[in-house]
């Protein structure tokens, strides 16, 4: 069953590998991408003001491109990068949990898609009641990147 791959330590551990080399590659060949994370895993320092930080979604996409991708280096199993948020550019750096990345994307294309799930998730997920597959939807539609992905019903 699929929920029993996803919540296992060794595929977590397969998929934390696997974001690691996609974005050493990415580095190597001076390539821009997107990173689609769990924003309740990251930090920032220095933190950010709340009126910035509380426009975060539970899912947010960071582009690094220009000096946000120069600042970007891995350590263990961490991404980090500098970036500017609000108006006035605040800087800080990002510290991103690689299992923490949804998706690597390139030209607006997912090309990496990590359906691991942390430890303390799978415990709280009631897989009788479907709580993770409308989870999951719900982080989804919460990006107004994915409704390019949304079909419209067909009219007749």
């Amino acid at each position: 069953m699929l929920f029993d791959i996803i919540k296992n330590p060794s595929f977590a551990r397969l998929m934390e590998a696997h974001v690691r080399e996609m974005l050493v590659y990415l580095f190597e060949n001076n390539q821009n991408f997107g990173i689609l994370c769990k924003i309740e895993h990251l930090t920032f320092d220095p933190a950010l003001p709340i009126n910035i930080s509380s426009e975060f979604r539970a899912m947010t996409l960071f582009f690094l491109a220009g000096y946000t991708f120069e600042s970007a280096r891995l350590e263990g199993n961490m991404l980090y990068f500098e970036a500017g948020f609000g108006h006035e550019n605040i800087g800080s750096v990002v510290s991103v949990p690689l299992l923490s990345i949804v998706q690597v994307i390139i030209d607006d294309t997912p090309a990496f898609v990590n359906l691991a799930l942390p430890r303390e998730q799978s415990a709280n997920i009631n897989i009788e009641s479907n709580e993770g597959v409308q989870n999951s939807m719900s982080s989804f539609l919460s990006n107004p990147e994915n409704q390019k992905f949304i079909k419209e019903p067909s009219k007749k």
